[in-house]
């Protein structure tokens, strides 16, 4: 993951050199190398990049500018899979091996947004090109990873995070900082101060609403579970396209236990990445003392005889955390906090005692595949699959802050491959019907598609849904108890009662939400509009965001 930042139309020079400096509050997106540059003939406007570097050392570096596009400049944080298909499908010339270089062939030929559509990888870039005074903007559909941006009266802002921009933003009259929206291309016109006006803002592709199977001549099955085994086999194989070593966060659950052993499989059957140089494959997995994940993570890594790392951590320890996730996170969502503390300690950990440089993870199944628990409460296979599409939609809200933040806080890239654009528009293909659960078992479908292979210990294969946050815990007690206990003595009941007077946007209503909003608002003041509403479970009437609450929980 790399952090990418820029602003344009700055004129006052007290505000644009402190706005600068605030471009390193995302270097730990890019530990590798850090690059500010100006644009020619674009005054008052400057990109800052921090690489993180996966692939071509060399030529990798940005912001990047071809010898034969002089007037294009390009910072992408982004993993394109299809680039050097695309390169010789087209006959680009590339001036380096670096897989983002295809935007700039690809924009020049069709434009930014048909260059948004051909893409297949995760993305978020900004390319400015002063021939025709025009500014592009494009994040990948489902904004795996993240971009931020503000304007006020011709001044524009944009970085991987909110926290790069606070100051260019307190600087710049009635400045909302704001994501940019998932699966979009906008367009700005450049003036001679470097000041931008908007022109347009297109949805180049919606969740579900095209079939790139089709597009790119795929040739599938009648068999739907052979289809969904090939499918994301190859979403698995296409993202082990990197120069650096390659681990698996492992839960011991379906989702990230299903990609590890694809990861696994994969790179035995091409020899590609470390393994045949005498380097297996890592999995790390925390949780803890006596902890369920940790149980079956263990089971998983034996099975497929991988490198395996166990860490361990107290309810205090996590505690402790907490702060620094919010600050990594941006957010005060409740769920999206508590199970975002292991992911965070676990990359950490992966950072300081490994050289895993890339790590695979489980997120978006249970969103794709109504792997939540509260799917068996659905009152109709439509409405099940509507709520399926409404999470895949505001996955940038909530879940993939855990996968990109917890893990690019340290430095790390992680990959998705239940988001891969070809697995997901197939899957979301399928009738209402097929993609509920089944016989009181979540995710049956995808489980169903790989029973009987061998991929996996059937305990882990049909081991029922966890929550993240619940599996790190011990049997006997939650962590999110854990949480609630510590925070009691610091919130007091009176504090709670005026909670509705003090914030605004989402009012907490426990305790625990209190405080997570109260450390949100110490280092985000007024930024209340980065979620619209608090995740919790649908169809029931839980008052907490835990898959244990639940009355069907198994």
């Amino acid at each position: 993951m790399c952090g990418i930042w820029a602003l344009f139309g700055v004129t006052d020079e007290g505000v644009l050199h402190p706005a600068v400096g605030e471009c390193f509050k995302v270097a730990r997106r890019g530990p590798d190398a850090t690059r500010i540059e100006t644009v020619k003939d674009l005054p008052h406007s400057v990109l800052a990049f921090h690489r993180l570097e996966i692939n071509d050392s060399a030529g990798g570096m940005q912001p990047m500018r071809l010898k034969r596009y002089p007037h294009i400049t390009l910072i992408c944080n982004g993993e394109i899979y299809n680039a050097f298909t695309l390169r010789d499908a087209h006959g680009f010339e590339f001036e380096s091996r670096c897989d983002v270089e295809v935007i700039v062939h690809l924009y020049e030929k069709f434009g930014a947004e048909e260059t948004a559509r051909m893409l297949d990888g995760i993305f978020a870039f900004a390319l400015v090109d002063t021939k025709r005074r025009l500014l592009h903007l494009g994040r990948d559909v489902f904004g795996v990873l993240p971009m931020f941006t503000f304007s006020s009266e011709g001044v524009l802002g944009l970085c991987s995070e909110v926290k790069g921009l606070q100051s260019a933003a307190i600087n710049s009259k009635d400045a909302d900082i704001s994501p940019f929206p998932p699966g979009h291309v906008r367009t700005y016109e450049l003036g001679m101060q470097g000041q931008t006006s908007l022109v347009s803002e297109r949805r180049f592709v919606s969740i579900g609403g095209s079939d790139p199977v089709r597009e790119k001549g795929m040739t599938l099955s009648s068999d739907v579970q052979a289809n969904v085994r090939k499918l994301l086999k190859e979403a698995v194989r296409k993202r082990l396209m990197t120069e650096r070593p390659i681990g698996c966060l492992l839960s011991g659950g379906l989702d990230s236990s299903l990609v590890a052993a694809l990861v696994v499989e994969s790179i035995r059957e091409t020899r590609n990445g470390f393994v045949h140089k005498g380097c297996p494959i890592q999995t790390f997995c925390i949780g803890m003392e006596g902890s369920p994940d940790v149980e079956h993570a263990r089971m998983v890594a034996q099975h497929l005889n991988t490198e395996h790392h166990e860490i361990s951590f107290t309810p205090e320890e996590g505690f402790q955390a907490i702060r620094d996730v919010i600050y990594t996170l941006e957010t005060y969502d409740i769920t999206t906090i508590r199970a975002s503390v292991g992911m965070y300690l676990v990359a950490k950990y992966v950072k300081e005692n490994t050289d895993t440089a890339i790590l695979f993870s489980g997120e978006g199944a249970d969103e794709l595949c109504q792997g939540y628990i509260y799917f068996h409460k659905a009152p109709t296979p439509e409405e099940a699959d509507k709520e399926s599409r409404l999470r895949l939609e505001e996955l940038y809200l909530y879940d993939n802050l855990r996968a990109d933040r917890s893990v690019a806080a340290h430095g790390l890239e992680v990959r998705v491959p239940f988001l891969d654009k070809f697995f997901t528009s197939y899957y979301l293909s399928l009738s209402p019907e097929e993609r509920q659960p089944r016989e009181g078992i979540e995710k049956y479908l995808l489980r169903k598609s790989f029973s009987d292979r061998g991929i996996l210990p059937d305990a882990v294969l049909w081991r029922p849904k966890e929550a993240f946050s619940d599996g790190v815990s011990s049997k006997k007690r939650p962590w999110f108890e854990h949480l609630q206990d510590m925070i009691k003595s610091k919130i007091s009941d009176s504090m709670l009662s005026e909670a509705g007077e003090q914030f605004k946007g989402v009012v907490p209503a426990t305790k625990e939400a209190y405080y997570y909003r109260q450390v949100f608002e110490e280092l985000y003041p007024g930024r209340h509009s980065l979620i619209p509403r608090y995740w919790m479970p649908k169809w029931c009437d839980a008052t907490d965001p835990s898959a244990r609450v639940l009355l069907h929980y198994k």
